[in-house]
């Protein structure tokens, strides 16, 4: 080794021991490194300041972007209105120590077009100052290679986060007291939605929408939601955990969700949609469901505990169809109504699906209706329920037997403690038939029961 090297290494480990060996008040007024970025106080960002820091802030994140380097923010609470992130800017603070609060505008922080632009490690307080329409405390437009990680969006007067045409992912954030819905994406090119939590939120938890029917892709994975609240009313456009709606090819999986007003997955003529693994309980309507206007669903291996109905695959009437709703645990299901009128209702349902369908290997208990009903009138065809297991239901299986219903198999099913019957026939949600299942019941063409264990 020559001697400037070696040199130049010895001064490289004496510079780094000597930090390491600095006091701790010293080494945090230190000056950042160029490894860690530009430090904000050098553009004259004073955090802890009582005065409105904008134009300084917006002087540092543009001059670094410029530079090719990320803005550091030390810890502190940083006063400011609407920031605009240029390309490649890179805002990084100290988890939980590094604030900006909200004092006015449009948005605290908004891209329009810019790519390859990140937020790490920083606070963003809304301060509950209303923001307009269709607009997040962070609004990204038309971006490539967007990272949002391990921040904490608050007291939004809005949504959360709002993107629109948007690539990359946000992913270790906490949402709390968001007015509107934690993060909305419309017309994603590539998005990952994973590891936030989002607690309290007025209108929806994530929404992955599309302005037309068409292929979409969004990853939402390992997010805990709870708390979520149908504040506009509606019937089912609000109170949902995730909401896709005309989006395809959508991923829902391993999410906790718990409190909903509405649905834990709510998926609308959004076809290919594939949830599973998600952990449900306390939901007050359909925990997960895929209607409307779609084309393949797979609803696998979830637990609901406590909801209306379990799972609901519907509007044939619409063009929905082809589902697999397989190795789920749906249990302690509740009525809208009295359960003297149960079998009536739409509520306390096990798992409800209409067309080109396979329902298997489900574990269903404590349905005050049914556990399973295929088809509403003439809207049934070519459903098969195999192997599932029903346990306290008033009935089993529900089949459509009005005139038109297509074809329903209802076979090697265990179901037991069903007082009203194992199997029935349906008009709508009327039983119309005593219970199919057993010896010199009356028979319907379209509907094959047998091999069912049945315990009465």
């Amino acid at each position: 080794m020559d001697l400037n090297r070696r040199h130049l290494i010895g001064a490289s480990t004496a510079g780094i021991a000597g930090a390491l060996a600095m006091p701790v008040d010293a080494a945090r007024a230190a000056p950042l490194t160029s490894l860690l970025g530009r430090d904000a106080t050098q553009y004259g960002v004073r955090p802890g300041s009582s005065e409105d820091q904008t134009r300084a802030l917006q002087r540092a994140i543009d001059e670094a972007a410029r530079a090719q380097m990320p803005l550091a923010l030390p810890p502190g609470v940083y006063r400011s209105g609407l920031l605009r992130l240029p390309n490649g800017a890179q805002l990084i603070g100290v988890r939980g120590a590094t604030r900006l609060v909200f004092t006015g505008g449009a948005s605290a922080i908004q891209s329009d077009g810019s790519d390859a632009i990140g937020l790490t490690g920083l606070t963003f307080d809304g301060g509950n100052i209303p923001l307009p329409p269709r607009r997040g405390l962070i609004h990204v437009l038309g971006s490539r290679d967007v990272r949002i990680a391990d921040c904490e969006i608050t007291n939004s007067g809005g949504s959360g986060i709002w993107l629109e045409q948007v690539a990359g992912e946000i992913s270790g954030s906490i949402f709390t007291n968001i007015a509107v819905t934690a993060v909305v994406s419309f017309d994603a090119r590539g998005l990952s939605v994973s590891r936030n939590t989002i607690l309290g939120t007025n209108d929806n938890g994530i929404e992955i929408l599309r302005t037309a029917i068409g292929d979409d892709g969004t990853l939402v994975a390992d997010n805990r939601i709870e708390e979520i609240k149908a504040g506009p009313g509606g019937s089912g456009q609000y109170g949902n955990a995730i909401n896709a709606f005309r989006a395809g090819n959508v991923i829902v999986r391993g999410n906790r969700i718990k409190n909903c007003d509405y649905s834990a997955v709510r998926g609308n003529s959004a076809s290919n949609i594939h949830i599973s693994g998600n952990s449900v309980s306390d939901v007050r309507e359909v925990a997960l469901y895929s209607e409307f206007a779609f084309e393949a669903a797979v609803i696998a291996n979830n637990t609901v505990d406590g909801a209306a109905v379990g799972v609901s695959v519907c509007n044939f009437n619409e063009g929905g169809r082809i589902a697999v709703v397989q190795g789920n645990i749906i249990r302690n299901l509740i009525p809208k109504r009295p359960i003297g009128t149960a079998p009536d209702d739409d509520a306390g349902v096990g798992i409800y699906i209409e067309a080109d369908s396979s329902v298997t290997g489900n574990v269903i208990e404590n349905a005050p209706s049914y556990g399973i009903v295929a088809g509403w009138g003439k809207y049934l065809r070519d459903v098969a329920i195999t192997g599932n297991v029903i346990r306290k239901a008033l009935a089993g299986v529900g089949v459509s037997v009005v005139p038109g219903a297509g074809t329903a198999l209802v076979n090697n099913n265990m179901i037991s403690e069903t007082p009203r019957g194992a199997v029935v026939g349906l008009d709508h949600a009327r039983a119309v038939t005593s219970d199919l299942s057993a010896e010199g019941a009356q028979r319907f063409a379209q509907v094959v029961v047998g091999g069912n264990a049945v315990r009465r």
